[in-house]
C-alpha cells in the first residue's frame, strides 16, 4: 500500500491480498497491479500463441463454448470468436450493480490475470487497469449469473465495455462505452485468442458482492455490540452473563471476545452499580443474557466466510487455465462458485441473526413489564405512542431478512443444454447481502434510539464512559423524544451512524472484527 496525492493506493499482489486490501479498494482506494505480475502475464500470453500455432483443438482458444465445444474454429476467425462470446453473453438484466462493487470486481479480475494462468495479453490487462485508474466503471446489470461457468453475464458486460460496446459510468454520468473510452484517451480492445473467455469467465462478480456484504456485516456487527450494551443499560440488565469464566468453559473464540467486549463497554457504569446489589431479577431475557453466545457465533461465522473469500479473491477461477511452463491449457471447474455461495449463505445467516436479536431487545425495551421503563419509552404513554411503530418497522425488516436468508447454495438449475448441470447460485446469494445489511442497519438504528431513550429515564445516573460517548454521538443529531414528533428523520439519522460505522468510531473501545 502506498499514498499518492493523499489518495490511498493498493498495489495488487496476486495471491497475497488481504481482506483489508480488498476493503480499501471497495471503499474507493486506487489500485494497480504489482510490477512483477507483468512477466507472468507475458509468459501466459506467449503460451497461448504457441498453442494456437500448433493447430490442435483446445477449448476456449480455437473451439466453440459450452455445449458447442466440439466445433473447431479457423485461425482467421479466432478474434471474431472472442468478440462474439462477449456480445452473446452480455445478456444480464435488472438494475445496474453498485459502482463500488464493480470496481472491486475489476480489481479482483486484475489480481486473477496477474497470476499468469489466463493467457491474456499485456495490453488487455493494461486496459482493465487503466479503466480502474481513470474511474471508468462498466455498467453491469445485477441479474443473470447462476454462479457457475463463471459469472458469465455480468463479466461479459464488463468485457463488452472494454471493446467499446455497452455503457460506462464515469464521474456519475452514464456514457456509451466507446465515447467514455475515447474521452479517457483509451482505445477499445481487439480481443486475441482466449481473451474474451478469460474476461467473462470466473467468480469475480459473486466474490465482489460477497466481499461487499462481508465488509458491511463487520461494521454492523460492531455497532450492534454497542447498541446491545446500551440496551442492557437501559433495561438495568446484569453484566454477570458477560463474565469471562462463563465463556472460557465453552471455548468458542467469538463468544469469548464478545463477552469481553460487552463487559468492557459497560465498565464503570453508574447505572450498573446502582442495582448491582439489590436487583430482584435473577436472570435477564435471552436477548440481553445470551448476546455473547449469539453474537459470538455470528462473529465466528463471518470470520469463516472471510477466510473463504480471501482465498477465492487470491485465486484463479477462469477456464481453461494456461500453464506456460508446459504450454498446456487444462480445462477444469474453478469457475464453479460453490465456495462463494457457501460464504454468502453464512454471511446472510449472520446478518439475519444480528438483526433478529436486536429487534428482540427493542421489543423488550418498549414493554414496561419486561423493561421497567415507561410504555413505549415515552414520558406520557397514551397521548404519545413513542416507539410503538419503530418496533413494528424493526420486526418487518427482520422478517424480510429471514426470508432472504434461505440458503442460495442449495438450489441448482441446469443450464447450457445440461452441459452445465449443477450450478452454485452464488451471484444472487451474494447480491442480496447489501440489501440485508441495509435492513439490519435500520434495525440497529432503531435500537440505538430506543436504548438511549431508555437510559435518559435513568438520569442523573450515567452509563460508562464508552457508552456515554456513543449516546452523546447520537444526541448530537437526535434529541431525546419528549412528545411525539415526525419519527422518520430520527430513524434516518440514527441509521446513518450505524451504516457508516460512525457510531463504532465514536467509542474508544476495542471491538472484535473479522480480520
Amino acid at each position: 500500500m502506498d499514498g499518492t496525492d493523499d489518495v490511498t493506493q493498493i498495489v495488487i499482489t496476486p495471491g497475497g491480498m488481504t481482506l483489508a486490501d480488498w476493503r480499501a479498494i471497495y471503499e474507493g482506494a486506487a489500485a494497480r497491479l504489482t510490477a512483477p505480475a507483468w512477466d507472468a502475464i507475458d509468459a501466459s500470453a506467449a503460451a497461448v500463441a504457441r498453442i494456437v500455432a500448433r493447430g490442435a483443438p483446445v477449448y476456449g482458444i480455437n473451439t466453440g463454448f459450452g455445449k458447442l465445444a466440439s466445433v473447431r474454429i479457423a485461425d482467421d476467425e479466432l478474434s471474431v470468436l472472442q468478440r462474439n462470446i462477449v456480445l452473446s453473453h452480455a445478456a444480464g438484466t435488472g438494475l445496474a450493480s453498485p459502482t463500488p462493487v464493480i470496481r472491486l470486481m475489476m480489481a479482483l479480475k486484475l489480481a486473477s490475470f496477474g497470476v499468469g494462468a489466463s493467457g491474456v495479453r499485456r495490453e488487455t490487462v493494461g486496459l482493465l487497469e487503466a479503466m480502474l485508474a481513470k474511474g471508468l466503471t462498466p455498467v453491469v446489470p445485477s441479474q443473470g449469473s447462476v454462479g457457475a461457468s463463471g459469472d458469465l453475464a455480468p463479466l461479459s458486460h464488463m468485457a463488452a465495455a472494454m471493446i467499446g460496446v455497452g455503457a460506462i459510468e464515469v464521474g456519475g454520468k452514464i456514457l456509451p462505452a466507446a465515447e467514455a473510452l475515447a474521452a479517457a484517451d483509451l482505445a477499445p480492445l481487439e480481443l486475441g485468442p482466449k481473451e474474451g473467455l478469460a474476461l467473462l469467465n470466473g467468480t469475480q462478480f459473486s466474490t465482489a458482492n460477497a466481499l461487499a456484504g462481508l465488509f458491511r456485516a463487520e461494521t454492523l456487527f460492531q455497532s450492534a455490540l454497542i447498541a446491545g450494551a446500551l440496551s442492557t443499560e437501559a433495561a438495568k440488565g446484569s453484566d454477570a452473563p458477560f463474565d469471562a469464566r462463563i465463556h472460557a468453559l465453552r471455548g468458542h473464540a467469538g463468544q469469548r471476545e464478545v463477552g469481553d467486549a460487552l463487559r468492557g463497554l459497560m465498565a464503570g457504569s453508574a447505572i450498573r452499580a446502582s442495582h448491582a446489589e439489590d436487583d430482584p431479577r435473577v436472570q435477564d431475557p435471552y436477548c440481553l443474557r445470551c448476546q455473547p453466545q449469539v453474537m459470538g457465533a455470528a462473529l465466528d461465522l463471518l470470520r469463516q466466510a472471510g477466510t473463504t473469500l480471501r482465498i477465492e479473491a487470491n485465486g484463479v477461477s477462469d477456464n481453461p487455465l494456461i500453464f506456460a511452463d508446459s504450454d498446456e491449457a487444462l480445462s477444469g471447474g474453478n469457475f464453479h462458485a460453490e465456495p462463494v455461495a457457501f460464504a454468502a449463505d453464512m454471511i446472510a445467516l449472520a446478518l439475519c441473526e444480528i438483526g433478529s436479536i436486536a429487534e428482540r431487545r427493542i421489543a423488550m425495551l418498549v414493554d414496561p413489564a419486561l423493561s421497567g421503563l415507561p410504555a413505549f419509552l415515552t414520558p406520557r404513554p397514551g397521548l404519545n405512542s413513542g416507539f410503538m411503530i419503530p418496533q413494528v418497522t424493526a420486526a418487518a425488516l427482520v422478517s424480510e431478512n429471514k426470508q432472504r436468508a434461505y440458503p442460495a447454495s442449495v438450489d441448482s438449475i441446469p443450464t447450457s443444454a445440461n452441459q452445465e448441470d449443477h450450478v452454485s447460485m452464488a451471484a444472487h446469494g451474494a447480491r442480496r447481502l447489501l440489501d440485508m445489511a441495509d435492513n439490519v442497519s435500520a434495525v440497529i438504528g432503531i435500537e440505538l434510539l430506543a436504548a438511549c431513550q431508555g437510559i435518559d429515564f435513568h438520569a442523573p445516573l450515567t452509563s460508562s464512559a464508552a457508552l456515554e460517548a456513543a449516546r452523546g454521538h447520537l444526541r448530537a443529531v437526535v434529541p431525546t423524544l419528549d412528545d411525539d414528533r415526525h419519527f422518520h428523520p430520527d430513524m434516518e439519522a440514527a441509521t446513518a451512524l450505524i451504516r457508516t460505522g460512525s457510531l463504532a468510531a465514536a467509542v474508544a473501545a476495542e471491538l472484535p472484527g473479522i480480520s
